[in-house]
């Protein structure tokens, strides 16, 4: 279930955008917007906090908290049902489509009667859209896209959604009497950046109290079968979740099959076929006698292959069976390897918490180093200035070691505009420790523009990092096109990290792009971008990334030494510039 944070979050979000589709004030809606932003990334439970502790939640006013309280006592806000009535659900849905904002929501409703992603689909094949005031051929053709878009990302669950869930299920259902082990499978446990549906994985003599605690689970909407080894249901966000129950003694052959991948599956029948043998859900058995040789364990079934046990984030047939076999498996990077986090952000600019908040809960998380990597001033939102960054500067190097021991880098995310230039001159950018580079603007340039945008950029001796390379957003927006061997090369050659960034709506570069980057001797930095608190916890999701992209330790430069990494961070061409 959501945690009530997000709850509470999500409602003061859904109030501000009904602010907006009916007609309200603009600057109350933004009001709205922030305080949910703040809520859901407040670090403290809401359910502990009295009214004076929701008050102190940055961003949260008188109004706010009233509204707040009022759905702790009663689980009701009243003005936000009065809103609710007024705008049918199915026109804020309309407004997650890309380009279409609530002005142009509101008009389809008006004009066309639209109340839906389906019919504004509809409408848009029946030429009907076309023509309405600011809604030329190119906005509409945007705007199907867009559908297109949201309908692919509607069909899967982000990764970090998926877990939670799966980790509330795993919980609830191992506390259950007579359950001896319990377990998440499916692509869910080899960590796909997103999840079609759940399989969770039980052993227990009856299986009958363990399917009757998945019926009484608060999510589940519909039931789609039950029997005694598999129960299937579907929650109220439309997720499918498979629970199988397994004698225990079949507990690790029903591991591998149901964690799969299907090609690693049908891989790892093939090398047993070679001996003989037949690998099944219910163990690896001699094909001749029928005998049993392995089925409790995974590391069993794997050795009776002759292959030790494949970690679940490798197992997608890209040559692990192979490795494995020969003895060449990756040592693979671990979330206790990372040694401090390099892009973060305060409250400075864009993020929720101080800089000496963020920095108490990173000595919490036990690292060694922290940069604070707040925007530019050409992300003109943010309102940055020279002076305001060189207070910062100040407060940092004030701060550093005084969390533990924690050593403070001072750095900042800067734009990469369209031509591939940065914020700051050069003279100004030699102060900061670390620079991490981002694209957050113009994702429509073309291939050859967004590829000579990025190669600039990473030729800049100032650039340390590229942050969210492809600047996707898995349930919102498309990469952009860029030809991503040549900025692969460029990086490599420059000595410029990129980043696997740990926010489960990014997870950018992905897996794919990460084996690709490797090939070109490329390094990388596993950054939560954390914008709160809670944020900081990311850094689980870079790491299975960065597992699934076959990423060792040495390969992360933010699981090295600070002297280490220092060096590193002095460019190549930075140093022959000193000479």
């Amino acid at each position: 279930m959501a945690r009530l944070n997000d709850e509470v979050a999500a409602l003061l979000k859904e109030y501000a955008d009904l602010i907006l589709l009916t007609g309200g004030n603009a600057f109350r809606a933004r009001s709205y917007e922030k305080a949910a932003r703040s809520v859901g990334g407040h670090p403290e439970d809401l359910a502990r906090l009295d009214e004076d502790g929701i008050h102190k939640i940055p961003g949260v006013g008188d109004s706010t908290a009233a509204k707040i309280s009022e759905y702790l006592a009663t689980k009701h806000i009243a003005a936000l049902d009065k809103l609710r009535a007024k705008v049918p659900p199915g026109v804020r849905e309309i407004t997650a489509i890309p380009t279409v904002g609530p002005k142009t929501a509101v008009q389809l409703y008006k004009q066309l009667g639209i109340t839906s992603v389906d019919e504004l689909r509809a409408a848009i094949a029946a030429d009907k859209v076309k023509g309405l005031p600011g809604l030329g051929a190119r906005a509409v053709e945007k705007i199907r896209a867009g559908i297109e878009q949201v309908s692919r990302a509607g069909e899967r669950t982000l990764l970090s959604t998926a877990l939670d869930l799966a980790e509330e299920l795993v919980a609830a259902i191992g506390a259950v009497p007579g359950c001896t082990r319990c377990a998440y499978a499916g692509s869910l446990r080899r960590m796909r950046e997103t999840v079609g549906d759940l399989d969770i994985l039980a052993t227990a003599r009856d299986s009958a109290p363990l399917m009757a605690a998945l019926l009484d689970r608060p999510e589940v909407a519909d039931v789609i079968g039950s029997g005694p080894t598999k129960t299937s249901v579907r929650t109220d966000r439309g997720l499918q979740i498979d629970l199988r129950v397994v004698p225990p003694a079949d507990w690790g052959a029903a591991l591998i099959y149901f964690t799969g991948s299907r090609a690693h599956n049908i891989k790892l029948r093939g090398r047993a076929v070679k001996e003989g043998l037949k690998l099944s859900e219910y163990g690896l058995f001699e094909v001749e006698s029928g005998k049993k040789l392995a089925s409790r364990t995974e590391k069993e079934v794997y050795r009776a292959l002759g292959l030790p046990v494949i970690p679940p984030t490798l197992r997608e047939d890209r040559g692990e069976i192979e490795a494995a076999a020969d003895g060449g498996l990756p040592d693979l990077v671990r979330l206790k390897d990372l040694r401090g986090d390099l892009h973060t952000h305060t409250d400075l600019t864009d993020g929720l918490a101080s800089l000496e908040a963020m920095l108490e809960a990173a000595a919490g998380l036990g690292y060694a180093y922290y940069a604070v990597t707040d925007h530019a001033p050409n992300l003109s939102m943010q309102r940055m200035t020279d002076d305001k960054m060189l207070a910062q500067r100040e407060r940092a190097r004030a701060l550093d070691r005084s969390f533990g021991g924690l050593r403070v880098l001072h750095g900042t995310e800067l734009n990469i505009d369209p031509a591939g230039d940065v914020d700051w001159p050069a003279e100004f950018l030699a102060g900061f420790d670390i620079c991490v580079a981002s694209i957050h603007s113009s994702f429509t340039l073309d291939r050859a523009a967004q590829t000579r945008r990025l190669i600039r950029a990473i030729e800049n001796p100032a650039v340390n990092i590229i942050g969210h390379l492809t600047t996707r957003l898995l349930d919102r927006r498309e990469p952009i096109d860029v030809d991503l061997d040549a900025v692969f090369a460029a990086a490599g050659r420059t000595g410029t990290a990129l980043e696997i960034n740990a926010s489960p709506h990014r997870l950018d570069l992905n897996d794919e792009q990460i084996m690709a980057a490797r090939r070109h001797g490329v390094r990388f930095a596993i950054n939560s971008d954390a914008h709160s608190v809670p944020q900081l916890n990311n850094q689980r999701f870079g790491i299975a990334t960065a597992q699934r992209g076959w990423l060792s330790k040495d390969d992360v430069i933010n699981t090295w030494s600070l002297t280490r990494l220092r060096a590193f961070l002095r460019k190549p061409a930075a140093r022959k510039d000193e000479k």
